[in-house]
């Protein structure tokens, strides 16, 4: 970590060999510090044998489109998946050419992940790319559980129709408050409620 603040890339990289799992998550942040990670550096980490060194490579990847994500969300650990859902939502949020295979596999998550936390990401994530391949998944999310329900509701907000309306109005009258909340910003800031 202090490889990272002062700038000294050749301990950060040195960090990253060591067999402590532990030490190597902390030198992909050294490293991305100092300016000298790169995609295809991170593109093992996403590889690592150990989770945290896993999820922290995601973490950084999701801010570099040249690293491919598809293969972590298929990941054996929950929580890998989980950042992975996550990542490929913040790369993809301003591309004009989603990878579709990542929307696809996003919505495979959705209607079959067994962790609810992997559902909620993988909802928010097609939400944030806003690509038309993922809407009948974000639907599906929203008559999962509660939380997957209002992050699912959050989500509908790039699309718009008849199905996305039903939905919204479905939301609305949602048994849990905060998915109705989250239906209500929805109208809110399509100017359809008074603030």
């Amino acid at each position: 970590m202090l490889a990272g603040h002062q700038g000294d890339a050749d301990a950060a990289l040195r960090a990253w060999a060591d067999p402590d799992g532990r030490v190597r998550e902390a030198a992909l942040g050294a490293l991305d510090r100092t300016g000298v990670l790169t995609d295809a550096l991170l593109t093992d980490a996403v590889a690592d044998p150990e989770p945290l060194v896993r999820r922290r490579a995601i973490e950084l990847a999701a801010r570099r489109p040249g690293v491919d994500l598809l293969p972590a969300l298929d990941d054996p650990d929950d929580d890998v998946v989980e950042v992975a859902a996550w990542a490929c939502g913040e790369q993809l949020e301003t591309s004009d050419d989603p990878d579709l295979a990542v929307v696809a596999r996003l919505a495979g998550l959705v209607d079959g992940h067994d962790a609810p936390l992997v559902r909620e990401a993988a909802a928010a994530a097609l939400g944030a790319i806003g690509h038309p391949a993922g809407l009948a998944a974000i639907l599906r999310a929203c008559t999962d559980k509660p939380q997957i329900r209002r992050r699912a509701v959050l989500a509908l907000a790039p699309f718009d129709g008849p199905e996305v309306e039903a939905a919204i109005d479905a939301a609305l009258t949602d048994r849990d408050w905060q998915v109705r909340q989250a239906a209500e910003d929805l109208r809110r800031a399509a100017g359809e409620v008074d603030t």
